[in-house]
This record gives C-alpha cells, sequence and structure tokens, in this order.
C-alpha cells in the first residue's frame, strides 16, 4: 500500500470517527454546561494523552514547535468545541453540520497558506461544487436557523481548519498521535483548572445518555479521531485528503437522524453520491 493510499484510508476513519462529533455534542449539552463540557473532554482526553506520551517514552517537543501545538490546541482542543457547543444551544446539530460542509475549504486554504501546498485551479471548483452540494442539502432539510448560533459555527470552522492544518503540518515531523497528544498535554493545565471550576453543584440531573456523549468526545472526537485524522493529512496531503470531510456530514446527518430523531430525507443518497464524485476529482487535481 502506498502514502498517499494508506493517507485516504486513515484520513476516511477519522472522517467516521468526527461524524459523531455534533450528535454527541448535542445530546451532552441538553444536561452539561458547554464550557464545562469542553473543558471536561479535552481534560479527559488530555490525561489519557499525557500517559501515552509517558508510557512510549516520547521525546519532548522543540522549543520550536511550541507556538504551532498552541495554535492546534487553540483550534482543535478548546476553540472548535467550545464555539460548536456554544452553537448547538441555539441550532440542531442537523443545521450545525451544514458548516461542516465548509471546512474542507477553510483546511484546504490553511493548507495553501501554512502547509505550502499548491492545488491545481481545478482541484478549487470541485472543492467549491462539493462544498456547495453540501451546504445546499443541508439547508433543504428545513432546519431552523439562529443567527448567534450560525455565528459561532462560522468561528468554528475557520478556527479548525487552522488547527488542522498546522497539526497535518507538525505530523511529518512529530506523528500524528503525538502531535495531538502534545497539544492536548499543553492545555491540560489550564483546562483541568477549569473543569474543577466549571464542575456541576449536582450530578443529579445528569442523565446517562449525556455521560456517553461525554465519554465519546473525550475519548474518540478529542484523541482517537485525531490520530487517523492528522496521519491521514500527513500521508495524502491537507489539501486533498481534507477532502473526505465532506462526507462527514451525511454520515453525521445519518447518526442525527438514527440518534436524535432529526429530519433527513432520502435524497440524501443521490447528493452523497455527487459528493463523493467530487471528492475523487478534488482528489485527482489536488496536486
Amino acid at each position: 500500500m502506498n502514502k498517499k493510499t494508506s493517507g485516504w484510508i486513515n484520513g476516511f476513519l477519522g472522517v467516521l470517527i468526527f461524524s459523531g462529533s455534533l450528535p454527541a455534542t448535542r445530546v451532552a449539552v441538553a444536561d452539561f454546561d458547554p464550557l464545562f463540557l469542553t473543558v471536561c473532554r479535552a481534560t479527559i482526553a488530555g490525561v489519557f494523552a499525557g500517559v501515552l506520551l509517558l508510557v512510549f517514552r516520547q521525546q519532548r517537543p522543540d522549543r520550536s514547535d511550541i507556538v504551532p501545538l498552541l495554535v492546534v490546541a487553540l483550534g482543535v482542543v478548546v476553540g472548535f468545541p467550545l464555539l460548536t457547543a456554544l452553537a448547538l444551544h441555539h441550532v440542531t446539530s442537523a443545521h450545525a453540520i451544514i458548516f461542516i460542509g465548509l471546512l474542507p475549504l477553510a483546511t484546504a486554504i490553511f493548507g495553501v497558506l501554512r502547509g505550502g501546498e499548491r492545488p491545481r485551479p481545478t482541484f478549487w471548483i470541485f472543492s467549491a461544487f462539493g462544498s456547495a452540494l453540501v451546504t445546499g442539502f443541508a439547508l433543504a432539510q428545513g432546519v431552523t436557523s439562529s443567527s448567534v448560533g450560525d455565528a459561532f459555527m462560522l468561528a468554528a470552522i475557520i478556527v479548525c481548519g487552522l488547527g488542522y492544518a498546522e497539526g497535518a503540518r507538525l505530523t511529518r515531523k512529530l506523528g500524528g498521535w503525538q502531535v495531538i497528544s502534545w497539544a492536548l498535554v499543553l492545555s491540560l493545565p489550564v483546562t483541568l483548572l477549569l473543569t474543577i471550576y466549571y464542575t456541576p453543584d449536582s450530578w443529579d440531573g445528569i442523565g446517562l445518555s449525556a455521560h456517553f456523549s461525554l465519554a465519546y468526545v473525550s475519548l474518540f472526537s478529542m484523541l482517537i479521531g485525531f490520530v487517523f485524522w492528522y496521519r491521514g493529512l500527513a500521508q495524502g496531503g491537507i489539501v486533498a485528503v481534507g477532502q473526505l470531510q465532506l462526507l462527514q456530514p451525511f454520515f453525521g446527518l445519518l447518526l442525527a437522524s438514527i440518534v436524535l430523531q432529526e429530519p433527513v430525507g432520502w435524497t440524501i443518497i443521490v447528493v452523497n453520491i455527487a459528493v463523493v464524485l467530487c471528492v475523487a476529482f478534488a482528489r485527482k487535481f489536488a496536486s
């Protein structure tokens, strides 16, 4: 198996794991405060990441890596989880997933700016068309909108795209799981203190589903998913593999329909086929 194929497989596994993030967050914020959810998930993941780094005796990052790792932490450890959690207080997960369709474009843009990649002009056509398909499909579901929720989601996409590109660039040097682990560990002193501060006074009203959702976004969305995702971006290219995120809204919408009973029409199959074609052509013209 060549490096690019391995990158696409790893990227696809990362997308599958991330697809459950918004539905799980939607369930969790029904019982947990968004600020507590954000810092608690980062704390739990940070503890596990620290254990992994110690067990495998990983060398500390160079001083020059600290600022990029902080950018990763601000983008994907704190920024995206917090902004999406705040957004999901105002909109449904199905509506929030609309904005995930813009994430491949954001990742590609930051891949050019930070990763030094130079896709061909045709790539941008297929990438933009794929994003338009995903956004148009999600809007056609008739989900309700909120300007506050939309603003939070748009900000989340920007910081996440930056965090993805910066993390993928560092992965070439440090390794995929090491990047997210060090970013989590660097955040741990702050997230741990904030977790203690925002811990609910009583856990009596917090349901089992919220606890399971917290566990999912902590271990899978915040740690395990990034192991595959950063490795995929580094192996297959930030711009190319980043287009797999176009599939994430469809997996997320299916989960939202199954878990949250949020309405999703049968047209998902037709649009998804079109999106897969866009991803395939975008990959072809990514370099």
